[in-house]
Formats: structure tokens, sequence, C-alpha cells
């Protein structure tokens, strides 16, 4: 139980209407999780509006409520919080209410377009390897000192992000390391935390569905790196157009990485191949098992974020060297008779989408060919199908258009709005398949030993969403069924 004046600081209140020594169990922002003496706080989602459930709160058994607007009728017994932003107070009351847990140990941010899983995935594990309980917040999965949580958000929830960054600190981890994506920056879901660093590695064209325009969406991220304490550090991506621009105005202290241009932490690519990258990191040449230029920007900000929280630089580079990315993304499968590579890649930008695809022709023999399955999510940014069905056809030989989670859109209203921007030499180079186990199926079908499919988009996700339910489904389960038919 805790007072509720006492996780109340730093919020912006506009007025108070009971009593502030009342002492809360918990706090909730789904009136469906309220329990008796929680205190609820109406936040205004994208797709409900808390206000509208606080009677509901009450009858499950809250004593406090925070909100915006108060309600026509205050009930009696029942201590009414109006402040200026839901979210943001919610972002606060986490962190005093959970004992400033992000406080007591080093948190490490990384946000940009892409790049966030990795970077964060490989800090983790190097850090473990060095020997220190750690923490993970990712889109993929959710780790506390080597124990795996299912993982819902890139960024939960500011409840949920306390409640686990308090399970790291009881766990005695010393770091953790997070994605931090434009929605949480601009829903507030981290106020209140005391970030030790942050990482920008790129941005491109993505979620303009919620952020209406590209602009509006850099300021968002510039945000994160604004709002930084003078005793943090900032990393970024100086070779990104924006890299500079997102650590303008920031207090903390600034670093770079590069391959193109003079840095903190430089790097130059001397092999890119299908064994990995070898790589020159600050005069020191090492091999990489991770593969691809978009990888070693990747590795670049992971040595930076490294040496900024004072480890040696030899033996992180050392353990780097062993390293692997994290799940579905470029993560392969050979089929041992054919010999028909296939990819599983979490690409779902243009600008991810094409990375992938460059890397792949790099890599490929001059015969190999790429056949490219790819589809586009439903009820999210349109602007972005066209793009990715012309790059499938620019960058490979054969393109197979499919449904992504098409939610509650029609797969085959996505699959028109793909092929409606392509050119006349990329209509000669697709064929569309709504069902995508069947395009999987068909992409090998007609790839020959030593060709290279890439099945983008879903990654890591276990689960396709049609019409509101989630059915099992997996990329890289479903390639290694089409191998195992092919090699009998």
């Amino acid at each position: 139980m805790v007072n509720l004046q006492d996780i109340l600081y730093q919020v912006q209140l506009r007025s108070v209407n009971g009593n502030l020594q009342t002492t809360i169990s918990g706090l909730q922002i789904d009136s469906r999780k309220v329990v008796t003496g929680n205190c609820f706080i109406a936040i205004k989602g994208v797709q409900a509006d808390g206000h509208a459930f606080i009677d509901t709160a009450i009858s499950k058994g809250a004593t406090v409520i925070v909100c915006e607007q108060l309600p026509a009728t205050l009930k009696e017994g029942v201590t009414y919080v109006q402040v200026e932003n839901a979210s943001e107070a919610a972002g606060w009351m986490s962190h005093h209410y959970y004992g400033e847990p992000s406080a007591k140990l080093k948190l490490v941010g990384i946000t940009g377009t892409n790049g966030k899983t990795t970077v964060a995935t490989v800090l983790y594990k190097l850090f473990t390897q060095l020997g220190y309980d750690c923490g993970l917040i990712s889109t993929v999965q959710n780790m506390i000192a080597g124990q795996p949580y299912a993982a819902t958000h890139t960024t939960p929830d500011a409840i949920s992000i306390n409640a686990l960054l308090k399970q790291m600190v009881d766990a005695g981890c010393r770091f953790a390391f997070m994605e931090v994506s434009s929605h949480a920056i601009h829903q507030h879901r981290i106020a209140g935390l005391q970030f030790a660093g942050g990482v920008f590695t790129n941005i491109t064209h993505d979620h303009l569905d919620y952020h209406k325009t590209f602009d509006a969406y850099i300021r968002v991220k510039k945000k994160f790196f604004d709002d930084l304490p003078a005793g943090a550090f900032a990393i970024s991506n100086l070779d990104d157009k924006r890299g500079a621009v997102m650590l303008q105005n920031t207090v903390a202290r600034t670093y770079y990485y590069s391959l193109r241009s003079m840095a903190e932490f430089k790097g130059k690519i001397l092999e890119n191949g299908l064994t990995g990258l070898l790589m020159n990191i600050n005069d020191k040449e090492v091999h990489f098992r991770l593969i691809g230029e978009f990888n070693a920007y990747n590795l670049l900000a992971i040595y930076g974020v490294a040496i900024c929280l004072g480890e040696e630089k030899e033996e992180v580079l050392q353990m780097l060297s062993e390293m692997t990315g994290a799940e579905g993304r470029f993560d392969y499968v050979v089929s041992p008779a054919e010999r028909i590579i296939g990819i599983v890649d979490y690409a779902h930008t243009p600008d991810a989408l094409e990375n992938v695809l460059k890397t792949i022709r790099q890599l490929r023999g001059a015969d190999e060919r790429i056949y490219t399955v790819v589809g586009c999510g439903g009820d999210r940014d349109k602007t972005k199908r066209p793009a990715m069905a012309q790059i499938a056809c620019d960058y490979s030989d054969k393109a197979i258009f499919t449904a992504d989670n098409p939610r509650s859109e029609d797969p085959l209203e996505i699959l028109r709005d793909m092929e409606a921007g392509l050119n006349s030499a990329a209509r000669r180079k697709y064929i569309s398949i709504a069902d995508r186990r069947e395009a999987i199926k068909t992409a090998f079908s007609l790839a020959q030993p030593g060709d290279i499919v890439l099945v983008a988009g879903k990654g890591h996700e276990k689960y396709q969403e049609i019409k509101g339910v989630r059915n099992h489904f997996d990329d890289k389960e479903e390639i290694e069924k089409v191998i195992t038919l092919l090699n009998k």
C-alpha cells in the first residue's frame, strides 16, 4: 500500500477532490483489471477514452480516479485528481509507486525506425556475457536476468514498464536495455524514466498513419534526446541525414558512430558475406557473425554504448564477434539438398526491406536468384504499400505479394493497393497470392539450387491477425516445413 500524495510528485495537478492521504493498492489504466483500493488513471487512447470507464472502475473498487476531465457527478468516498495530462501522470506516478526503479540501474533507450530490436537484444546478450544481470524490454521478448517474459508492444505502457524495471532491480540487474518507440514517446509512456543513455539508429518513413507527417515523426524521436539529463550519454548515427539534428538540443554527452565520416565510433566494412562481417572498428580488425551493412551500423551503436558504460574495448569486440542477432532479423535456414536459402526478416518498412534486399544482392552469387515474399499490414500506413511492392520488384528476380497481418481489412484490397503503384517493369516481375502459407510454398517451388527466398514483414511474430483473430503462424516454421517436404 502506498500513500497517494507520495506518488503525485512532479505530476501537473489542476484540482483535487477528496483525501490525498488515502492509500492505494495499485495503479491501473485498464478498468477490467481494477481491484479494491486501486487508483484508476483515465487515459485518452487511440482506440478508447478511459474517461468512459470511470464508473466501471469505481464499481470494481477503485478509490482514486486520476483524469483530465472530472465526471459530472463525483461519488462519495472516492478521491478525484484532475491533471493536465493523464498519460504523463501515469508515467510519473508509476515511477514513484514502484520506488523509482529506473534510477536504481543503468537504463539505455534505443529509438529509430530500424535496428532497435537488434541493438537492444545484442546489448542484453553482451552485458550478460560480460557477467552482469541485465534486463531487456523489446518487441520480441522481455528478459529479466535470464528469464523470458512475453512482450506485447515494442514499448509497454508506463505502469508495465515500471513494474518490469522493479522486477529487474529486485533480481539484482545492473543494466536494462529498452526499445523506445515513437508511439511511446508521443503517448508519454516513458515519462518519469531516468535514462542513463539513448541511441538513435536511423529514421525513415514509418507510422505516418499515426504521426500524419514525417516532420512530426522526426520531432517525436528528437524529443527523447531533448529530454535526456545532463549526466546521460546520447549516441547517434552520423550517416543518417537526421543523425546530427537528433542531438542538437540535448544536454547529454554526445557521441556519433559512422561508416562514412569521422566519428567517435568509426567503422569500415572489409568483407561482407553470408559467413558474417569483417570490420575495422576504431583501428581494430574483427570478424562478426552478424551479416550486412545494416548490422555494421547496429554493431557500431552497440560498441558505442558498451564503451560509454565503461567496458573495455578489446573485451567488448571479442565478445561481440561471437554474438548472434535477434530472432526474426535476417534469420536464415538452408535446405540441405537443394541448397536454397530461406531468410526471415521483420522488414516491414520500405527502407528496411530495401536494406535487406540490398544486402542479399551483395551476398549472392552471380547465378543465384532472389524471390521475395512480402505483404503489408492492415489498418496501418497505406502510403507504404506501393513503395514496399516497388522495392520488392526492383531488388528481386520475382516478388510474391501476400497477406501480412490484414487485421480488419480485406487482404485482396491491401494487395490491390500494393499493385497500384508499380511501374511497367515491376508489373512483369510479381504474382499475388493472398494465402501467406501458399505464397511461401510457391516461392520455394520456383527457386532452384543456390537461390534465395526472403520472407519479409513478420519476423519473430508467431501469429497472423485476420478479422480480429490471431491465428498461429510462424514464417520460419513454414519455411522449415517446406524444406522438409523438398528433402523427402
